[in-house]
């Protein structure tokens, strides 16, 4: 009978490798599957490249598991995307039926990111030796923060890590959305913003300059110049005459900005006059609530304590001030005290939020009422950047129209008095 060299993981997602008697691969598959193993390659010996196989039977004989990888380091760090995608592909195949160190095994394999591979292949070994799932992600705090550790710790103890998995996809992807989503409502103006100098620079250090010269030569008296147009040369010479005091502010204000938000009180007030600023205000505040509102929601969903959830969303709050509030809405949890009268006394979040919390609170469906408040407000955010967007656009490139108008206007002026004079004089 034909002998079959196979690799299987078994209930507890250990690798085992050996060797099986069967008439055929399905019956050796079939043998498998009845004793509990999980195949993962099954070859016959003499059709197959079986020396792979018999090496990690020698492995595993010697040492008692097998490798998946290389390590990856404590400070790896991978962008939001990758890790939604992870997260939401881990989901599936454990909601398939698919024990968790066979899934982290196929998602190393295809992972085309190299960071997040070693990472998966550390978290493959971790799970294979022993650790728990969530013990393995603390190995990596720039990459599964404790938002993320503790809803995965809170589906280990109560037996659905799939589901957990899948309310953190959820919760990923939407998250990335909202991002993405007042990303792009600020690129927009600062990119038209930029454009905007980098015109007016170019037209005020060589274009102005070379007009003034024609001007000089063909009016001669600098007071026969229009006073629009005296005003423009003017500006220029100033800006040539300054350049490098501009490069050198500008750079001094970006290097304030970055040690202000180093600071805690610096942090603070930035976030205050973000949540003030006009047109933007708007959207930093939905946006801050909507994050507060859908992580609390899907922390306390999945099973974690109230107060560590509080913890963990104050945290991940991304905003100095919500975090204040959200830091006093926990210490008054603490005492046994309602959510309501903290998040009133703030001023951030407005009455809607603060009466279905009530509601919530009332009713035992906290989690519930906060994950409605995190749709209503993505929903808000998006109709809020939609109009923004819509608002801004006609404005930025009026502005730019005009700024570059009346240099061109300034400059076309003269122009017109050298023509009449030359027709006059004709």
């Amino acid at each position: 009978m034909p002998k079959f060299h196979y690799i299987a993981l078994d209930s507890n997602g250990q690798e085992n490798a050996g060797v099986i008697d069967a008439p055929n691969e399905a019956d050796a598959i079939g043998q498998l599957r009845r004793g509990q193993l999980y195949p993962t390659q099954v070859v016959e010996e003499g059709k197959g490249d079986t020396a792979a196989i018999k090496k990690r039977v020698r492995s595993s004989a010697g040492k008692g598991k097998t490798k998946t990888g290389g390590k990856a380091s404590g400070s790896a760090k991978v962008a939001g995307k990758t890790l939604m995608i992870f997260t939401r592909q881990l989901a599936t195949l454990i909601d398939s039926g698919l024990p968790l160190l066979r899934g982290l095994t196929v998602l190393g394999r295809q992972e085309p990111n190299p960071v997040m591979k070693r990472t998966i292949n550390t978290l493959a070994d971790s799970v294979q030796t022993g650790s728990t799932f969530s013990e393995s992600l603390q190995q990596f705090p720039r990459i599964f923060n404790k938002l993320y550790v503790n809803m995965v710790k809170a589906g280990e103890l109560g037996g659905v890590l799939e589901l957990v998995l899948n309310r953190l996809a959820e919760y990923q992807e939407k998250a990335q959305k909202l991002k993405n989503k007042i990303v792009a409502a600020m690129v927009y103006p600062i990119i038209v913003m930029v454009i905007a100098v980098g015109i007016m620079i170019f037209l005020m250090t060589v274009i102005v300059p070379k007009f003034e010269k024609i001007f000089e030569e063909m009016l001669g008296d600098r007071n026969k110049l229009p006073e629009l147009t005296k005003a423009v040369i003017g500006f220029s010479r100033w800006i040539q005459g300054n350049i490098l005091f501009l490069v050198i502010g500008t750079a001094g204000a970006i290097a304030l900005w970055q040690v202000l938000k180093s600071t805690k009180s610096g942090r603070a007030m930035i976030d205050a006059w973000k949540l003030k600023l006009p047109l933007f205000g708007d959207v930093q505040r939905k946006s801050a609530i909507s994050r507060f509102t859908r992580t609390l929601g899907t922390l306390v969903t999945s099973g974690v304590p109230i107060l560590q959830a509080l913890n963990i969303t104050r945290e991940t709050a991304g905003n100095v001030v919500v975090s204040d509030a959200i830091d006093k809405v926990h210490n008054a949890v603490k005492e046994g005290e309602s959510m309501v009268a903290p998040l009133e006394a703030s001023k951030v979040f407005p009455p809607m939020v603060i009466s279905m919390v009530d509601v919530g609170e009332e009713t035992g469906q906290l989690p519930e009422m906060l994950l409605k408040v995190a749709d209503v407000y993505e929903d808000e955010v998006d109709n809020s950047v939609s109009a923004l967007t819509s608002m801004l656009e006609p404005l930025m490139i009026v502005i730019l129209a005009v700024v570059v108008g009346i240099i061109v206007l300034a400059l076309f002026m003269p122009l017109i008095q050298i023509i009449q004079g030359i027709n006059e004089k004709s």
